[in-house]
């Protein structure tokens, strides 16, 4: 008898890294601050990229980002952007690095003010928002929700978080359910 293997989305191909990535951590409702901004950082680092590139970079950039760790980075200055500049192990974008830290000093302030997962989790409600895309032709790029998302990232403070990096990292951190109904993955992530 032949085991029936499960259903997936389809966008992650036959990498096993990327397959576990997609049952396992994408879409799953992130609620802690730290990792939801490390995973936005994650996402502008990301663009103009494939998803496994950073994927398979990750930890290397929580080793040179120093765990992402926005305390830390926030004081951050022209030296260690030139060392992470050198560093083989990331993606060496001065601009995106140099985002990071003035991410870190923006988090900072959102944090103190009102907690980022709550900030986070206010633009949907408090519960992951529902989608029911029965094709990857169906899903968005981007939403309207993810353009004010951004609009308001970018007023305070942000840099590389458009509103197609949102409306990913939104999808990656499980505020918006976009697992296919068709993925096994789905039902999982709405019962929760």
């Amino acid at each position: 008898m032949t085991e029936k293997l499960p259903i997936r989305c389809g966008w992650h191909g036959e990498d096993p890294e990327y397959v576990r990535y997609h049952d396992e951590e994408w879409g799953v409702p992130e609620w802690d601050s730290r990792a939801l901004w490390e995973k936005l950082v994650l996402d502008g680092f990301q663009a103009g990229l494939s998803w496994i590139t950073i994927l398979r970079k990750r930890d290397n950039f929580r080793e040179a980002f120093q765990g992402f760790n926005p305390e830390v980075i926030a004081d951050w200055g022209e030296e260690d952007v030139q060392r992470l500049l050198k560093n083989k192990g990331i993606i060496r974008h001065r601009g995106k690095i140099e985002a990071t830290i003035t991410n870190a000093q923006a988090y900072l302030k959102i944090e103190a003010a009102e907690g980022f997962s709550d900030y986070c989790w206010n633009f949907v409600g408090g519960a992951p928002l529902q989608n029911s895309w029965g094709s990857l032709l169906d899903v968005p790029p981007q939403t309207a929700l993810s353009q004010k998302f951004s609009k308001n990232l970018k007023e305070r403070g942000f840099k590389f978080c458009g509103p197609t990096i949102v409306y990913a990292w939104m999808e990656a951190c499980g505020l918006a359910n976009d697992h296919l109904t068709t993925c096994f993955r789905h039902e999982e992530l709405r019962a929760r």
